[in-house]
């Protein structure tokens, strides 16, 4: 099933961008195409003989875009095999190329000339290799990456992927799934960069890291300051621009050491749980009341099922929500490319960002009677939780950190949500205490939807198969509504599968148009008067069997009304209203979609 992107892929230019937003240097080769695989059984140490064909980088060999279409099994072992030249003007005796992955499911093993040069575990971040010491100048010189992936068959971070997919579980895909690409550096270089708003002190914090430490020059606003490796520097920010989803104000700035030039931005803003006048918990955005109203997002592509055929694609969703009067998406069990965050910051979307599940296999008790019968476990129980491998969860904590340490810089993460419906939950409190030693800028959801440790900034609740009723949390913390909805209409010309999954079945656009208008009214509108501070709907688009999305999978049709849906969403934006010139334009612009608009609108 191809999505308009995937129809149009052009093989020798598959996502070209510059893979990491906040942190460029001017040369780069992305290596994303045609590569050569192999799969074999995964006690095969050395590359097989021959290699059994073309696989298309970065899309998974279970994807339609891959070229493959093969599902990588516990026991094979999948082989990649690429020969790469260095860049034009590469001299290394003064640099090094290193080689960037963005994310490799799930044990990647990295060689160049017969080299192994790194082993990494985890399937949802980056890593790196510097290839200088067995690089050899005037050659073509091979890489081979050798993947094994156990899915759910083992405790490892896996997601929503199951060999058994069906519901809520989508088709596993493993192997490379991010862009690959190259860079030459200098030797002596920036490592890397923490960028921390002081937003109540009109100030921003820089702390750079040199791999040698040293001085260099940071350019912020046509100033430059020395900076030292790995020592604070504060800048004011006097008279400075807020970030916010309606006006996503971004700073450039530039950070030279020695002969090594990097670009990045940041923003000014600030998330907080605070109290309204009438002394009621809400979230905060830029120290006032600010209303999270947003969507599920799980980040699922037809043709390339966890990567994105391109960014024209990443993009259209994040407007398409906007478009519609959203202002938030909770990314669902998936990190992404770090250019889907950078849309998010440069076009205007909160993200509640959840960590990646594991464990063992999930028993009913733990994951689904919650939802009916509201009940809650004490998360220290990890056998209940499927939590008793301890590697398993010393993994869990390591990816922990290195995802908080990825994303802090990105302004448009507002919510860290390390656990979801108990799946492989544990000591979540432990995790929230973690998360805050690392980042003391973000709210924390730290057991959304049940299983509630009385921990974090926010009782987080989840309801699909009874009325919502608001209530304060006992516990003193601001209250979300963290998934319901779920409405499904079932296209068949434009679904993955003839089955239906959803929480309500609906057979026309008008009709679940007047669902969604109804249940806002009855529980979420209402209940925002009453203290209420986020509102999250199932969800962005169908996946697989799940038929509950705004659009259906191939995001071809938007199901819904756009112009109705808007209207809700407007009964809940606490953002300033305009005033004067500007809204009458709004109004005018307003109109004249109205009156090209379709009841059921194609993309």
């Amino acid at each position: 099933m191809l999505t308009k992107w995937g129809k149009a892929l052009d093989k020798e230019h598959i996502l070209p961008d510059y893979p990491r937003p906040q942190f460029r240097r001017s040369n780069c080769e992305i290596l994303n195409g045609v590569w050569e695989y192999a799969i074999s059984a995964n006690t095969l140490q050395t590359p097989p003989e021959r290699f059994e064909g073309n696989i298309l980088v970065p899309f998974s060999p279970e994807s339609e875009l891959s070229g493959v279409n093969r599902t990588l099994k516990e026991k094979d072992c999948l082989w990649y095999r690429r020969q790469i030249e260095a860049p034009l003007a590469f001299d290394a005796n003064t640099e090094d190329l290193i080689l960037h992955f963005g994310a490799v499911d799930q044990f990647a093993e990295v060689r160049l000339n017969g080299v192994t040069l790194a082993h990494h575990a985890g399937g949802y971040l980056p890593f790196s290799v510097v290839l200088s010491e067995v690089w050899v100048n005037g050659i073509a010189n091979e890489l081979i990456v050798r993947v094994r992936d156990e899915t759910d068959t083992a405790c490892w971070s896996r997601g929503k992927q199951s060999s058994k997919p069906g519901g809520i579980w989508y088709t596993p895909q493993s192997g490379i799934w991010q862009t690959v690409w190259l860079e030459r550096a200098p030797k002596r270089r920036i490592e890397s960069v923490v960028i921390t708003p002081l937003f109540d002190q009109s100030a921003v914090e820089f702390t750079v890291w040199t791999n040698c430490g040293g001085a260099g020059i940071l350019q912020l606003l046509g100033n430059e300051t020395v900076f030292l490796s790995g020592t604070p520097l504060r800048l004011p920010m006097e008279h400075f621009s807020p970030w916010s989803p309606e006006e996503p104000n971004l700073y450039e700035f530039t950070m030279t050491f020695e002969r090594d030039v990097v670009e990045s931005y940041f923003a000014m803003r600030k998330f907080s749980v605070e109290q309204d006048e009438q002394g009621i918990l809400r979230l905060f955005l830029n120290n006032k009341p600010y209303f999270h109203n947003g969507v599920l997002d799980q980040g699922y592509w037809p043709d390339g099922l966890y990567t994105p055929p391109s960014d024209e694609a990443m993009v259209q969703d994040i407007q398409l929500m906007k478009e519609l009067g959203f202002n938030t998406l909770r990314k669902h069990i998936k990190i992404e490319p770090l250019r889907w965050y950078y849309h998010c910051d440069r076009l205007g979307m909160l993200v509640w960002q959840d960590m990646v599940n594991g464990g063992g296999i999930y028993g009913k008790a733990a994951i689904s009677l919650p939802l009916i019968f509201g009940n809650s476990h004490p998360d220290s129980d990890y056998a209940y939780f499927a939590r008793e491998e301890v590697r398993g969860r010393e993994a869990y904590q390591r990816e922990l950190h290195e995802t908080v340490s990825l994303l802090y810089n990105c302004p448009c993460i507002a919510m860290w949500v390390p656990f979801n419906e108990g799946w492989g939950q544990f000591d979540a409190n432990k995790a929230v205490d973690a998360i805050r030693a690392l980042d003391g800028t973000r709210t924390i959801d730290h057991a959304s939807g049940w299983h509630d440790q009385k921990g974090g900034d926010v009782k987080s609740l989840h309801v699909y198969y009874k009325p919502y009723r608001f209530s304060l949390d006992a516990s003193g913390r601001a209250v979300v509504l963290s998934e319901f909805g779920g409405y499904s209409q079932h296209i068949p010309e434009h679904s993955f599968s003839q089955k239906e999954f959803g929480y309500k079945r609906f057979s026309s656009s008008d009709a679940l148009t007047e669902a969604f208008e109804t249940l806002y009214a009855r529980e979420v509108i209402s209940a925002k008067e009453k203290g209420l501070s986020a509102a999250i709907y199932t969800q962005l688009s169908d996946v697989e069997q799940e038929t509950n999305g705004f659009i259906t999978y191939d995001r071809e049709v938007v199901k819904m009304d756009k112009t109705r849906i808007c209207a809700v969403n407007a009964q809940l934006s606490d953002a300033p209203k305009p005033q004067g010139d500007t809204a009458q334009a709004l109004e005018e612009t307003a109109a004249s979609e109205q009156e090209t608009s379709e009841p059921q609108a194609q993309m």
